[in-house]
C-alpha cells in the first residue's frame, strides 16, 4: 500500500535508462505491493542512486535477495527511541508507520513517535519535504532534545524525498535524516547500524572541531577513571558490558560505551576508545567511523573458554598490553569459565537460527557447553569480523549459513531432526508442529548474558528444561492425532475439500488507493 506516484514526473527530473514497471503501481500506488525492483528503479529515477549504492555496499544481500524478517526500519526506530533527549520522526505510508509504532510500543518504547503524513499531491510536488522540514523545526527544542532523527521509509525514499537538504542543526539540536527502505536495508539488525553510524559520523565531526561534553554521571561508560577503554559494538544483554569490564580490568583497560548508545554524549566517549570490540560484526557504517577516528576493531567476543582466551589475546595485542598481564588475566578467568561450563552441561542436538546478530556467539557457547550444533543460520551478512567465529564453528562440525532464508532454516530442522530448535517464530512453530521442543531466539536466548564467567552457565537451565519437554510434545501429538491439518483441521463426517477451481474463477476485487 502507499500513495500513488507520478513516475513520469520523476523520470522527467532525473532520466534513467531502465524502464519502470508502471503496471505494478496502477492499483496500489508505488508502495509495498509494487515490488522491490520497481521501488529501486523509482528511487534511482528520483536521484537516490548514491544512497542506494551506499546501502548496497554496506549491507549486501544474499543469493535469495533478502531474509524474511520484520520491517528493517524498526531497527533504526528502536535505536532512536532508546536514546535520551532524542526525538524520532517517521516519513512513510500510514500503514507502515502504524505497524512500526505498534511494534515499538510492544517492545516498551514509552516514547512518542513523530509522523509526517502525505498524499499523492504532497509526495510528487515536494510539499512532503516542506512538511518534514516544518515538523523538524517544531520539534527541535534544545531544552528537550539533543537530536532529532528523521527516517524515510520505502515510499519517500523511492520518491526521492531529500532528507540531506534538512538543516544540520536548529538552535543547537542536531538534525539527522536517514533512508531505511525495505528494498535497500536487508534486516532490522543492520538498520540499527544505519542510525548508529550516522550519529557517530556527526559526533566524530564535532569532536574533531574542538572539546565536547563528557557523558553525564550514571551512564554505562566505565573508563572515566583515566583507564583506556574498549568501546563495545552491538546491542547486548545489560550484564555483558559489566562482565567485559571485569575481563578488561586486569589488563588496565575499561569497558567503554555500548554502541548504539543511550545518549548523545556517549558517542564522544565511544570514539575516544583505544579499540572497538565488534561484538556484532555487521555494524559496517559504525566500524567505518571508528576506523576514520583511528580506532582498530577486534572481532568476536569473550564467549566460552576458547572465545575468551582468543579475545583477551587480541585485545592485549591491539591495545599494547604486556603479554604477562594478558597471561595473568587468562589464568584468572579461564579456569572459572571452564568450571562453569562443566557444571552446566548441555547434551543434545540443537539447530539455531535468528536475526539479532549474536547467533554465532550463542552457537559457540552451546558447543563449549557440550551440545551438538550442526547448523547455525543468521539473517545477517558475512563480514571479515565474523570469520573467526565461522572458522571455529565449522571446525567443530557446524554448518554456518549467513543471510539464511526461512526455507533454509526449516530445511535444517528437517535434515538434522534436533532435540531442540532455537529460532525465529515460524521456525519455532514448524518445529513444534513436528513435536520438536523449540525456543524463540530473541526473547529466550539473546536476553541472557553470554560473556565471561556469567555467560558460561547462563543457557543450560532454559535449554535443558526445553529439551526435557519432548515426552509432553509426543503425548500431545498422539492425543491430537487424526484431527487433520490446515483447512481440514477438526473432526468431520466429510472432510472439507479445497475449491481451487472456484477460487480461480472468482473475479479480483479492485484495490483502493491509500494516501
Amino acid at each position: 500500500m502507499g500513495a500513488s506516484l507520478d513516475l513520469a514526473a520523476l523520470r522527467a527530473r532525473t532520466p534513467v535508462d531502465t524502464p519502470v514497471n508502471l503496471a505494478a503501481t496502477r492499483q496500489d500506488g508505488l508502495g509495498c505491493h509494487s515490488g522491490k525492483e520497481t521501488m529501486r528503479q523509482a528511487a534511482q529515477a528520483a536521484g537516490m542512486g548514491e544512497t542506494l549504492d551506499a546501502l548496497k555496499r554496506d549491507y549486501p544481500v544474499g543469493p535469495h535477495d533478502q531474509p524474511q524478517s520484520m520491517c528493517p526500519a524498526f531497527g533504526s526506530l528502536r535505536v532512536g527511541l532508546r536514546m535520551r533527549r532524542t526525538a524520532t520522526i517517521l516519513s512513510g505510508s500510514a500503514c507502515c508507520v502504524y505497524g512500526l509504532t505498534f511494534t515499538s510500543h510492544f517492545y516498551g518504547a514509552r516514547r512518542t513517535v513523530g509522523y509526517v503524513p502525505f498524499n499523492s499531491e504532497t509526495l510528487v510536488t515536494g510539499k512532503l519535504f516542506e512538511d518534514i522540514r516544518d515538523a523538524v523545526h517544531a520539534t527541535a527544542d534544545p531544552a528537550l532534545h539533543d537530536a532529532v532523527v528523521v527516517i524515510n521509509l520505502c515510499v519517500p525514499t523511492a520518491s526521492g524525498v531529500p532528507l540531506r537538504l534538512l538543516p544540520r542543526e536548529i538552535d543547537g539540536v542536531r538534525i539527522i535524516g536517514i533512508d531505511v527502505p525495505g528494498f535497500g536495508v536487508p534486516t532490522h539488525a543492520e538498520a540499527k547500524d544505519v542510525l548508529a553510524g550516522a550519529m557517530l559520523k556527526v559526533a566524530r565531526a564535532e569532536a574533531e572541531q574542538g572539546p565536547v561534553a563528557a557523558p553525564r554521571q550514571g551512564t554505562t561508560h566505565q573508563g572515566r577513571d583515566g583507564r583506556p577503554t574498549v568501546a563495545l559494538l552491538g546491542e547486548m544483554f545489560p550484564a555483558d558490558p559489566m562482565q567485559i569490564g571485569a575481563l578488561l580490568e586486569p589488563l588496565g583497560l575499561a569497558a567503554g560505551p555500548v554502541v548504539p548508545t543511550r545518549e548523545w554524549r556517549e558517542l564522544y566517549a565511544a570514539l575516544d576508545c583505544t579499540a572497538v570490540a565488534a561484538i556484532h560484526p555487521f555494524y559496517t557504517a559504525s566500524l567505518r567511523e571508528f576506523e576514520a577516528a583511528g580506532r582498530p576493531a577486534v572481532a568476536s567476543g569473550p564467549v566460552g573458554h576458547d572465545g575468551t582466551a582468543v579475545w583477551l589475546d587480541a585485545i592485549g595485542e591491539t591495545c599494547g598490553v604486556a603479554p604477562a598481564m594478558v597471561a595473568a588475566a587468562k589464568n584468572r578467568f579461564l579456569p572459572a569459565i571452564r568450571a562453569a561450563l562443566s557444571a552446566n552441561p548441555i547434551r543434545g542436538r540443537i539447530t539455531l537460527t535468528g536475526y539479532e546478530g549474536s547467533e554465532l556467539l550463542v552457537a559457540r557457547l552451546l558447543v563449549e557447553s557440550g551440545a551438538e550444533v550442526p547448523y547455525v543460520g543468521t539473517a545477517c551478512p558475512r563480514t571479515k569480523h565474523a570469520e573467526a567465529d565461522r572458522d571455529w564453528l565449522e571446525a567443530h562440525g557446524c554448518r554456518v549459513q549467513f543471510r539464511a532464508s526461512l526455507e533454509q532454516d526449516l530445511a535444517a530442522v528437517e535434515e538434522f531432526g534436533p532435540d531442540l530448535a532455537i529460532g525465529t517464530t515460524p521456525v519455532v512453530q514448524k518445529a513444534k508442529e513436528r513435536a520438536i521442543p523449540a525456543l524463540y531466539f530473541t526473547n529466550l536466548i539473546s536476553a541472557r548474558p553470554l560473556m565471561g564467567v556469567a555467560g558460561a552457565g547462563s543457557l543450560a537451565q532454559v535449554i535443558n528444561g526445553a529439551m526435557g519437554q519432548r515426552e509432553r510434545f509426543d503425548a500431545m501429538r498422539s492425543f491430537f492425532a487424526g484431527v487433520g491439518t490446515g483447512h481440514a483441521s477438526g473432526i468431520w463426517e466429510d472432510v472439507p475439500k479445497k475449491r481451487a477451481a472456484v477460487k480461480r474463477a472468482a473475479p479480483e476485487k479492485p484495490v483502493g488507493e491509500m494516501a
